[in-house]
């Protein structure tokens, strides 16, 4: 098998041979032989069949990152034969063996922690040595957790539905980078805390959209990689959304005139009906202002006449005839009267026997025949007044 060493091992080896050589001399030839036959035998160095190198996992070749309570187990191969010496460090220094547990195999180290503090972060780096030749290998550890609550929170201004708060960071970030602010609200009548802002990069926020007549109080989380703080600072002070005073003003509009003179939208309609038997004729009119009904029978003012009875309601007129005779046949009309005008609408009424036969109805009255009954009329009253 080939031998190779390095310098370093071979001029320390010569140094060895050349301070062994003073003694030799003063004893004479015998101390030459002995030196002659032992010097090969010391020179002869182990030999180095596989150079030092150590294989890094991608995951250790950035931050390796774990939270405060748990467990670093790193495992890191390398190569080397005959078996290297292997050497890790801490930040430059010494590892601490209380804390810190080293395996070292043939092929492997681990490096070994059971419940990591934010003490434990830092620089390890890993040495193999063979000879002369050696390998290092750097991983960069940090342990974080929680961060600490803001120091405090204080209400700036309020005005309408909207509040402004401003807060100072927190002194311990949790070892790590933090990833912002939590801002939560509470009305004081239900004592609930809802999430307004998730991960706020500033220190200072406006909360809109409060619910007028309430009273709020806030309060801010930090958040980092492991989660938000354990605790927040509430404000002192409550936000009172006041209720501002609201004046109507009405706008003017312009009143609508619903007048309309007198329109029958159901007429009358023709009928027959029996002696003796009640009979009702009806009708629909449509005006504004109410109009004034008046009923006529062949032109003649029904009103006042106990044989019928005019009704009125909602537009509707009705006229009932009381056991109607042989002489209540003939044109009855229907007038509607009011500012606006007038309308009338006619139906013809026709009285039958008890034996169904048709009893002519009576012609209508001349002027000459009317003067004559409102004579006759003013004698009768008067012939009542002398008795």
């Amino acid at each position: 098998m080939e031998t190779a060493t390095t310098p370093e091992t071979a001029s320390h080896s010569q140094r060895q041979v050349e301070a062994a050589a003073d003694p030799a001399d003063a004893a004479g030839p015998r101390a030459s032989c002995q030196r002659e036959a032992d010097g090969p035998s010391q020179q002869l160095l182990p030999s180095i069949e596989e150079h030092p190198k150590i294989w890094l996992p991608r995951a250790l070749r950035q931050t390796y990152i774990r939270k405060v309570g748990d467990t670093v187990n790193l495992l890191i191969p390398f190569q080397g034969k005959p078996k290297p010496q292997t050497t890790w460090t801490h930040n430059g220094s010494a590892l601490d063996n209380s804390r810190v547990s080293v395996r070292n195999g043939e092929q492997d180290s681990i490096l070994f922690i059971r419940e990591a503090r934010r003490a434990d972060s830092g620089c390890y780096q890993l040495c193999v040595r063979l000879g002369g030749l050696q390998a290092t290998a750097t991983i960069n550890i940090l342990v974080i957790e929680k961060p600490g609550p803001p120091q405090s929170i204080k209400l700036v201004d309020v005005w309408g539905s909207n509040a402004t708060l401003e807060w100072t960071p927190p002194q311990d970030t949790g070892n790590t980078a933090l990833l912002g602010y939590t801002v939560q609200k509470a009305d004081r009548k239900s004592g609930l805390w809802f999430t307004v802002l998730e991960r706020y990069h500033r220190t200072s926020c406006i909360v809109s959209d409060l619910i007028v007549g309430n009273s709020y109080a806030f309060r801010v989380f930090a958040e980092n990689q492991c989660g938000l703080s354990e605790t927040a600072p509430v404000t002192a002070d409550l936000a009172h959304i006041q209720k501002a005073a609201t004046v109507y003003k009405t706008k003017g509009f312009a009143q609508r005139d619903l007048s309309e003179a007198p329109k029958f939208t159901q007429p009358l309609a023709d009928c027959t009906t029996i002696t003796g038997y009640d009979t009702q004729l009806f009708c629909c009119v449509r005006a504004s202002p109410r109009p004034k009904i008046i009923w006529l029978k062949n032109k003649m003012d029904l009103q006042g006449n106990p044989k019928y009875r005019a009704l009125s309601h909602l537009g509707i007129c009705s006229l009932e005839i009381r056991k109607p005779s042989p002489f209540d046949g003939g044109i009855y009309t229907c007038k509607a009267i009011n500012a606006l005008g007038e309308a009338s609408v006619d139906c013809r009424v026709d009285v039958k026997g008890k034996d169904g036969e048709l009893v002519p109805m009576s012609p209508p009255p001349t002027i000459q025949e009317r003067h004559k009954l409102r004579w006759k009329r003013s004698l009768l009253c008067m012939r009542c007044l002398l008795q």
